[in-house]
């Protein structure tokens, strides 16, 4: 019997320790996460040598925080960092699979930072504001969504950016007098 109990209580440590690594998206984690972006995004700032103009803020989107977990818990436990799977998939096609999909809009645009070894989230916003692409993804007007996760010492970062068709183009699309053309 102790020795069952003992098991029991180390699975119990193992399974905790291990979910302790994976940044939940609680409110506090996105609520930090916007306001770091958002300021930014409001007054705008220099990524590399390129002023970026102030931008709209972000929102939170679950389904792109569901992509970035997934690929940050991936990398870790594989071993690689890489904006790419082993398995060859890319940022979009995580993301649309994820449930982010484009479907039903006029436009869609996504993109993704990566980040490893960061203990805060000031300390990785830090790296990917001083970093002129990922900056620049930061700062991209066509970005009107993020989700952001942690696993272990992995960060990810998925933006998408949706563009609904107005009232009238979908009433043009429903009538038959436009056509959906898919690239």
């Amino acid at each position: 019997m102790k020795i069952l109990v003992k098991g029991l209580f180390t699975i119990l440590t193992i399974l905790l320790f291990k979910t302790a690594f994976a940044q939940q998206a609680t409110p506090e984690f996105k609520r930090e996460f916007l306001e770091n972006i958002n300021h930014t995004r409001e007054k705008g700032c220099n990524c590399g040598g390129t002023y970026m103009p102030p931008a709209p803020p972000l929102v939170w989107n679950d389904d792109l925080a569901t992509a970035a977990l997934k690929h940050a818990a991936d990398m870790s436990k594989r071993n690689y960092f890489s904006h790419n799977s082993l398995d060859g998939r890319t940022s979009d096609k995580r993301m649309i699979n994820a449930g982010y999909t484009y479907k039903g809009f006029k436009s869609f645009a996504v993109g993704e930072n990566i980040a490893q070894g960061q203990m805060s989230i000031a300390e990785v916003m830090a790296g990917w504001f001083k970093s002129p692409g990922h900056c620049h993804n930061l700062m991209n007007r066509e970005y009107k969504e993020v989700g952001i996760a942690k696993y272990e010492d992995y960060w990810v970062q998925d933006f998408g950016g949706r563009v609904p068709f107005s009232y009238e183009e979908q009433k043009l699309l429903k009538s038959g007098k436009a056509k959906l053309i898919e690239n």
